[in-house]
């Protein structure tokens, strides 16, 4: 094979890859399944969405899963979120309830990442 000849095969190739990713794009928006592909756009979309919500709404979410967690005591919690990021301030009667608040923060929607500064506080 000649260089022009590879040239024109690699053009071909180069070509078609937009092409078949550009329909999996399109298919990951009008629900056909489309493979793998539409999945990873699905995931991409639903991160977009969760990035976008209002820092209040994810610091009032983050104060009601907290409050609704059994063998959790968040009344020193302080729940402050900004661009996806909780930060958690304040102090709990046991140390295990540290980690239990960190993990009840990272599993509400639209927390990207959780930076516990919580201390331990022994009840009086």
């Amino acid at each position: 094979m000649n260089v022009s000849g590879a040239s024109v095969k690699i053009c071909a190739i180069l070509v078609m890859v937009p092409i078949s990713c550009g329909s999996i794009h399109a298919g990951a928006h009008t629900g056909v399944n489309m493979g793998a592909g539409a999945t990873a756009q699905r995931v991409e979309d639903s991160t977009s969405r969760l990035q976008n919500r209002p820092d209040s709404a994810v610091s009032r979410d983050v104060r009601s899963a907290l409050r609704r967690t059994p063998s959790l005591d968040a009344s020193g919690i302080r729940v402050r979120a900004r661009l996806g990021v909780v930060t958690l301030t304040g102090w709990v009667p046991e140390h295990r309830q540290i980690a239990l608040a960190g993990n009840t923060a990272r599993s509400v929607r639209g927390v990207r990442s959780v930076t516990n500064q919580l201390t331990l506080r022994n009840s009086r």
